[in-house]
């Protein structure tokens, strides 16, 4: 990603004021017919299949280092605009102030990446009542202070954690329970770090959204064929480098029937999925094509709730203050755990290792969690 060090984001002055007030009139009516259609910038019902945060990942991270990096004047201006036109807000994405961890004074960054599975009823994503939905995947991005390193950790759905107010239990379960708060209230409480942001991800346009980058190069650990109803819907994966695109891509993410360990090689393919991603996005190949750029973020924007305050300034600030990462400088990883169980009602569970989690814990709150890899000896 050395590429970026060189680039920089200007400001088109004539780009920005070449519309006359009328235009802009005439602008600000079609984008409140189209809000009032699909119902952006505000709350919004789920879509019906699974969600999968690692695209929203890419989106936090790198899509709009691409736009920070690569885009100047009004090209930037327009494709900031296209991201705050078509992704959808969360109204109430955390929890009440109290008792929370304090936020970061040293300019670390951490964003909570969902995807919900809506298994029973409809709710909106930020309505703290009960209902059937739980997080199919749930990430912690932790952007180090000095914007020199990124970790991006998998929570495994599974795992048995307090729940605020509800016991113990697996922590996508908080979801279900009080929907975008409680998960944060969850996770926090688990990693003893502020969340800063959320954003949540759906399956639906997963496919465009590889097609639109011409596909993704993927490492995979095993060789394996994706499970499916109808055998020529399936797909076979060999050992080492995979092109996935469309429906490739969302089986590779998918799959877990086709492993013993189930989900814990699944969280380790949307890692290398998501490395994949990443590296696809600041290749030159795609930062040189403004056509793959904009393509990307448009087949991804409509896809994505996010907080009130995870607009396209912020995130095109982020992506300025990262131009010099590289795809080296971001590590993957899963949250720290002992092992399977079984709960005293008879689920299936995760077993969180405390010991580890306690040291994560003590390393998100001093900015050194690639100390803390480093120590265990990579990933744990």
């Amino acid at each position: 990603m050395d590429d970026l060090s060189a680039l920089g984001l200007g400001h088109d002055d004539d780009a920005t004021t070449a519309s006359s007030s009328g235009d802009e009139r005439d602008e600000r009516n079609e984008r409140d017919e189209r809000d009032d259609r699909h119902g952006r910038r505000g709350r919004r019902r789920p879509r019906s299949r699974a969600a999968l945060a690692l695209i929203g990942v890419a989106v936090a991270l790198v899509a709009l280092l691409v736009v920070a990096g690569v885009a100047a004047g009004g090209y930037a201006l327009h494709l900031a605009s296209s991201w705050d036109d078509e992704t959808t807000t969360l109204d109430d994405a955390f929890p009440a102030d109290d008792g929370r961890p304090a936020p970061a004074d040293d300019g670390s960054l951490n964003v909570l990446l969902m995807g919900s599975d809506s298994r029973g009823d409809e709710t909106t994503l930020d309505d703290d009542s009960p209902s059937d939905q739980r997080t199919d995947t749930m990430m912690l991005l932790h952007v180090d202070a000095d914007r020199q390193h990124a970790s991006v950790m998998s929570v495994m759905r599974d795992l048995w954690v307090p729940v605020p107010g509800r016991g113990e239990g697996k922590v996508n379960s908080a979801f279900a329970h009080g929907g975008s708060p409680l998960a944060v209230q969850t996770v926090e409480q688990l990693l003893g770090a502020r969340v800063d942001h959320v954003a949540i991800v759906d399956f639906e346009g997963f496919a465009d959204m590889t097609t639109a980058l011409g596909g993704v190069d993927v490492v995979s650990e095993k060789a394996f064929r994706s499970s499916s109803s109808a055998p020529r819907s399936a797909h076979e994966y060999v050992q080492g480098v995979n092109h996935l695109e469309g429906d490739s891509a969302l089986a590779f993410v998918r799959e877990r029937y086709a492993f013993s360990d189930a989900d814990f090689q699944r969280v380790k393919n949307q890692q290398a999925f998501l490395e994949g991603v990443l590296r696809t996005l600041v290749s030159r190949a795609t930062l040189t094509d403004p056509t793959r750029v904009t393509g990307f973020l448009t087949a991804t924007a409509p896809h994505v709730t996010v907080d009130a305050d995870l607009d396209a300034g912020t995130l095109v600030a982020l992506g300025a203050g990262l131009r010099g990462l590289r795809p080296d400088d971001v590590d993957f990883f899963t949250v720290p755990t002992a092992g399977t169980g079984t709960s005293a009602d008879g689920q299936s569970i995760v077993l969180p290792d405390d010991v580890a989690i306690s040291e994560l814990r003590e390393a998100l709150r001093d900015d050194q969690v690639r100390g803390f890899l480093d120590a265990r000896g990579g990933r744990p």
